[in-house]
């Protein structure tokens, strides 16, 4: 009996000492690894002022096609150049020594040197170590240098609407737009507290990695820094060659949502943000503004007619240019007629009366049902303020409004919305859920992949093939009469006109147009959906004239640069 208790005891000793020593390594790796940056930090400036923080927050990073991480959103070190006039023997001295290093103004700089009550005056911010280094080596008296860090983003304007920045918001300095605000929870770091209580901030760290509530990390997202270049350079040119108000574009993985680029013109630098006079171009219109989207609607309603069983490719009607529904009348977009004309041709030619026709056969009740499920919800994305869909007019009972409904005029969405839905078209019927981070880094020393909610099927598989089938023939035959088809690979497409609604004094503008353009490749098993919206360009009025060159450019370097092999 003596024996086991002795046995108990020595176990017990030992295991104690044992979770001593477990406790101890923690502690160790928590100062040394976890917050050893930020504890090297706040030891570099020890003699700055008592309320100066040593600035900490993750990164953010792009990811290549081949899986390298690409900075995006990271940390800069330089110095802050201080004057303490008491100290200051000689001003001049120090100014003509300072001036050959620094941009100084000399009446500025005297104007702080002679104030020998101030014993802290800044005269330059974010100097280079190797600058800060020879102003060390003057080895002036009344000179200091503090080390600090700022947000800085290597990639200037690369990406910036969905980045985002920093800005104070009264004295809190945050995330205010982008992903910066969206994941600012992960992203920013409390140093305020790394010199706590020993066992507190311990048993703290402990219990946050074991419950999973530890939330300090950097992010990876999936856009890709060249395809997101490539497709910024071509909403340039769009800009520039039609005099757009706003153009923006999306490239998305069609089966599980990853974001590969998602760019909008105008932009601005990141690094610059506080020197941007219009402050309305920080607004990420991609997830924030909704649109009517005219005709790049049409397949979702052909696709509808098709999954429903009320029409085929080959279901026919007569088309007599114009139909008039509740007192009220609208045309193809050339107010032609075409006579008796199947289901195709309603794809081919863009007719208005056709897919109003589908919606006829579909019914009211179940057009409606499916196009909320498809663009009646806010997306999910991870950016801030996404805007909510403007779909009421799905709940009336006129036929009218049902029937502009059918071919995007008097519904509203965010590009990423009719993005998602237009998906549905080629990956096999499902929604996606569209986003921007694929795993988040944390700091204590762990990687958790962002999953997406499980994909909801929209579409039969069936449907999926055969509204891909009749928009690979929109571009093998309608689009540039075929003349862009490309010979080895099928690409699904379609082109969307629409009027601008006058929010002044209702109605449309008869000379203002949102152009869209979406399609899908390879289109029976896609790897990329390509959206293109252009508001107000000037000189064109229909979408095939502005967007088409740069939908081909973007089509043909993606197939390129990820080597997609011919499916035909």
């Amino acid at each position: 009996m003596k024996n086991d208790m002795r046995t108990f005891r020595i176990r017990f000793v030992s295991a104690f000492i044992v979770l001593g020593a477990l406790i101890i390594f923690s502690k160790l790796y928590m100062v040394q690894i976890v917050h050893g940056e930020s504890y090297s930090d706040q030891a570099d400036r020890q003699y700055s002022r008592p309320s100066s923080q040593a600035f900490n927050r993750g990164s953010i990073s792009f990811t290549t096609k081949d899986g390298e991480r690409i900075d995006a959103a990271t940390l800069k070190t330089g110095y802050t150049v201080t004057l303490n006039p008491s100290q200051l023997l000689y001003p001049e001295d120090a100014y003509n020594g300072l001036s050959f290093l620094l941009d100084l103004e000399e009446e500025s700089f005297m104007e702080k040197a002679n104030k020998s009550e101030d014993p802290y005056e800044e005269i330059a911010k974010r100097v280079p170590p190797n600058i800060a280094r020879d102003i060390k080596s003057l080895d002036l008296e009344g000179v200091s240098l503090y080390k600090n860090k700022w947000r800085y983003y290597p990639g200037k304007s690369l990406s910036a609407h969905t980045i985002g920045f920093m800005s104070y918001r009264g004295d809190d300095l945050r995330g205010q737009y982008g992903l910066e605000r969206y994941y600012n929870d992960v992203l920013e770091r409390n140093d305020q507290n790394l010199y706590a209580n020993f066992f507190v901030e311990l048993f703290s760290n402990i219990g946050d990695t074991i419950s999973g509530k530890s939330k300090e990390g950097s992010i990876v997202t999936t856009i890709e820094p060249t395809v997101q270049s490539f497709v910024e350079k071509e909403l340039e040119t769009v800009i520039e060659k039609w005099g757009s108000d706003e153009a923006g574009a999306i490239v998305m993985n069609p089966k599980n949502g990853e974001i590969y680029a998602i760019a909008l013109n105008p932009t601005f630098d990141l690094n610059e943000f506080g020197s941007v006079e219009d402050a309305t171009v920080f607004r990420n219109d991609l997830v924030e503004g909704v649109y009517e989207m005219g005709s790049i609607v049409k397949p979702l309603t052909m696709a509808i007619g098709l999954d429903t069983g009320a029409v085929t490719a080959e279901t026919t009607y007569d088309d007599k240019g114009s139909v008039t529904l509740n007192g009220s009348t609208f045309y193809n977009y050339d107010k032609k007629a075409r006579g008796v004309v199947d289901m195709q041709t309603v794809l081919n030619q863009s007719l208005n009366t056709g897919v109003s026709f589908v919606v006829q056969k579909v019914g009211n009740e179940k057009f409606s049902e499916y196009m909320k499920k498809l663009i009646g919800e806010e997306t999910g994305i991870d950016l801030p303020n996404e805007a909510s869909p403007l779909v009421s007019n799905l709940d009336t009972k006129r036929d009218i409004e049902h029937a502009t409904a059918s071919f995007g005029q008097g519904i509203a969405m965010t590009p990423i919305a009719i993005t998602k839905a237009l998906a549905a078209l080629g990956n096999g019927g499902f929604l996606v859920e569209p986003h921007l981070v694929k795993s988040i880094d944390y700091e204590m020393g762990y990687e958790r992949d962002v999953v997406p909610n499980d994909p909801e099927r929209i579409f039969s598989e069936k449907t999926s093939e055969e509204i891909s089938r009749m928009l690979v023939r929109v571009v093998d035959e309608a689009l540039a009469n075929g003349d862009l088809a490309l010979p080895n690979h099928s690409v699904a497409a379609k082109t969307g006109t629409a009027q601008i609604a006058n929010s002044s004094s209702g109605g449309y503008y008869d000379d203002q147009f949102l152009h869209s353009f979406f399609g899908y490749f390879p289109a029976y098993d896609p790897e990329f959906i390509v959206f293109l919206y252009n508001v107000h360009p000037r000189g064109a009025q229909y979408a095939s004239q502005t967007l088409t060159d740069p939908f081909m450019e973007i089509t043909k370097f993606l197939i390129n640069y990820y080597n997609v092999p011919p499916d035909r």
